[in-house]
C-alpha cells in the first residue's frame, strides 16, 4: 500500500496486516483506503487534516478514519463487500446517502453501490467491510437470521445507544489489539476467534432484533438433552483444541438460539460459559508445562482463542484463583526444584 501523504507505519504478515496514515490533503486521504474508489471534495475552508488506521483479517477490513473538515465523499467499497460503520464522534450534522445520521446510526453500504456521503466538519467513524458471502453463511448458520433479507433497502440502520455503544466498544477493542499485540494473530485459533466476534458483535447490532428476541425454539426435553450431549461429546474429542460456540452450531447444525437453550435448560449453564471454562482449562494445562522462554502467556491465550487479554487474565483468576503468570512462573519454579532426571 502506498501512502500519499505522512505515512505513519505498517505491519504485514502472512495472516493479517495493519497500517496507519496521515494526510493533509482531502482528495490524498481518499486513496488511503485499501480496495476502495473514491474520491473526496472539501467543502469547509481551514487546514485539512485526515487519519486513517487499517486491519485486514481474514474475510474483514476493520478501519478507523478522522476528518476535521466537512467532506463530500463518494465512490464504492470492494465488490462483494458488505460495510458497518458507526459514529464515534460527530460534530455538526451529516448526510449519508440522503438522509440525515446521528452517534446511535449504524451507516450501511453493499460492494457496487454508490457510496454519497456528507461529513459532518469533524467525524471520527470506526467501520467493518466484510465478505457478504461469509458473512451471511454465519448469520445464516450460527444465527439463523437473513441478514441481507432485515437490512433490505436501508441505508442507515437505527439502533439504541446500548448497542451502539457496545458495537463501538467492541471494534475499538478489536482495532487496539492489532495494533498494540499484532504477533498474537499468528496464532489460527486467534484470528478465527476475533473474525467470528466481528461476525457476532455485527449480527447483533443489526436490525429490530429479529433472530434475538423470537419465540424461544421448540424442542422436546429429551431433543435438548441429546444436543447437550452430542456438543459434550464433540468436546471431549477436541480436547486440546480451542472450540467456538460457531464450531458447536455447525458440527451440530443447530442456531446458537437453540444450542443457548438446550444448554441452559440441561446444564443451567449458557455454552459460551461452559466453552470458556474448557479453553480456560486448556490454557491452564498449556501454561503448566511451558518454560515461559519460547512462550508467553499472551501466546498461550490466543493460542486458545482469548483476544481480549485483559478479560481473559481476569476470567482466569476468577476461575483458579491466581493470575496465568502466576501459573506459568510457579510452573518454572517446580520444575526446577524437581529432582535431575526426574
Amino acid at each position: 500500500m502506498t501512502f500519499s501523504a505522512l505515512q505513519e507505519g505498517s505491519m504485514n504478515s502472512e495472516h493479517f496486516s495493519f497500517a496507519a496514515a496521515a494526510s493533509d490533503d482531502a482528495h490524498d486521504h481518499a486513496r488511503s483506503l485499501q480496495h476502495w474508489k473514491q474520491d473526496y471534495e472539501q467543502l469547509s475552508p481551514g487546514r485539512f487534516s485526515g487519519h486513517i488506521e487499517e486491519v485486514w483479517l481474514g474475510n474483514i477490513q476493520i478501519f478507523r478514519e478522522r476528518t476535521n473538515q466537512i467532506v463530500h465523499e463518494a465512490g464504492f467499497p470492494w465488490e462483494g463487500s458488505r460495510t458497518f460503520g458507526i459514529p464515534l464522534e460527530a460534530d455538526g450534522e451529516g448526510w449519508y446517502c440522503g438522509e440525515i445520521f446521528d452517534r446511535n446510526s449504524m451507516l450501511t453500504l453493499k460492494g457496487g453501490d454508490n457510496l454519497d456521503f456528507r461529513t459532518p466538519r469533524l467525524l471520527d467513524i470506526i467501520a467493518v467491510t466484510a465478505d457478504t458471502a461469509t458473512l451471511n453463511d454465519y448469520a445464516r448458520r450460527i444465527e439463523g437470521r437473513d441478514i441481507e433479507a432485515e437490512i433490505g433497502k436501508q441505508r442507515i440502520i437505527q439502533g439504541t445507544p446500548e448497542k451502539a455503544g457496545e458495537l463501538r466498544s467492541f471494534l475499538l477493542t478489536v482495532l487496539n489489539t492489532v495494533k498494540t499485540t499484532p504477533h498474537v494473530l499468528e496464532h489460527a485459533a486467534m484470528r478465527k476467534a476475533l473474525e467470528q466476534a466481528v461476525y457476532g458483535s455485527l449480527i447483533a447490532a443489526i436490525g429490530n432484533g429479529n433472530g434475538n428476541d423470537a419465540a424461544r425454539p421448540q424442542h422436546t426435553s429429551q431433543a435438548r438433552r441429546q444436543i447437550v450431549d452430542r456438543a459434550r461429546e464433540y468436546m471431549r474429542t477436541h480436547i486440546d483444541e480451542p472450540i467456538t460456540v460457531a464450531d458447536l452450531c455447525a458440527e451440530l447444525e443447530v442456531s446458537r438460539r437453540t444450542l443457548q437453550y438446550s444448554f441452559q435448560d440441561v446444564l443451567e449453564l449458557n455454552p459460551v460459559s461452559f466453552l470458556r471454562a474448557m479453553r480456560l482449562n486448556g490454557v491452564r494445562r498449556a501454561l503448566r508445562k511451558a518454560d515461559g522462554v519460547h512462550e508467553s502467556v499472551a501466546d498461550v491465550a490466543a493460542r486458545w482463542g482469548f483476544w481480549h487479554l485483559s478479560h481473559f487474565a481476569a476470567d482466569y483468576k476468577a476461575m483458579f484463583g491466581e493470575l496465568p503468570s502466576e501459573t506459568l512462573r510457579n510452573g518454572n519454579l517446580r520444575r526446577l526444584a524437581a529432582p535431575t532426571g526426574s
